[in-house]
């Protein structure tokens, strides 16, 4: 045996039996430690206040993404770096996975605005799957109240939110174009 595959082999045992073990997230631990958010975001995560985003049924990539960017500081909210600040990255895990194995419930919208926005939609589609059910790290829209969303839109637009491609995007749209889709996101189911 070679001094290299001594070494690899070394390794790998190492990794193999180590007590530092990677573990799926724990729905159950995350119901547990839920309740802290169902005041803002509503009982089983379904919001009725829309100054507060719906959680149940978002991906489980992107609300852990969240949750960290609140804590770590790259997201500003002041209540939620409060309220995720004692959260370790397994909390956060198991947080995720308890609101993504959750149903959203429709916000609803404007019906007639719904339908101006429709075909402005479209440009969401790619990166938020073809019925705005969030795809990955990207969120589901689908169903989230419109009002909500237009501040995100906002945000994203004016640079107070960070993202790059939804800066892009939200950049293209007007006022006007903004509350139509948004209406249009808060209907679909």
């Amino acid at each position: 045996m070679t001094l290299s595959t001594k070494l690899l082999s070394s390794v790998f045992l190492g990794w193999l039996f180590s007590s530092t073990a990677f573990a799926a997230p724990d729905i159950n631990a995350g119901k547990e430690s839920a309740g802290m958010c169902f005041s803002c975001h509503g009982a089983e995560g379904n919001s009725t206040n829309s100054n507060f985003p719906t959680l149940a049924g978002q991906k489980p990539g992107y609300l852990a993404n969240q949750l960290r960017a609140f804590r770590d500081g790259a997201r500003d909210n002041a209540m939620m770096k409060n309220m995720t600040s004692s959260l370790s990255d397994d909390d956060i895990n198991n947080l995720a996975a308890y609101f993504a194995s959750l149903k959203s419930n429709s916000a609803g919208g404007n019906a007639a605005l719904a339908e101006q926005g429709k075909s402005k939609a479209s440009m969401c589609f790619g990166c938020h799957g073809s019925e705005a059910k969030g795809m990955g790290v990207t969120p589901q829209l689908a169903g989230q109240h419109p009002a909500y969303l237009q501040r995100q839109l906002h945000a994203f637009k004016d640079g107070t939110r960070k993202n790059g491609s939804m800066r892009g995007i939200a950049g293209m749209l007007s006022d006007e174009d903004i509350k139509a889709v948004s209406e249009y996101m808060g209907s679909l189911k």
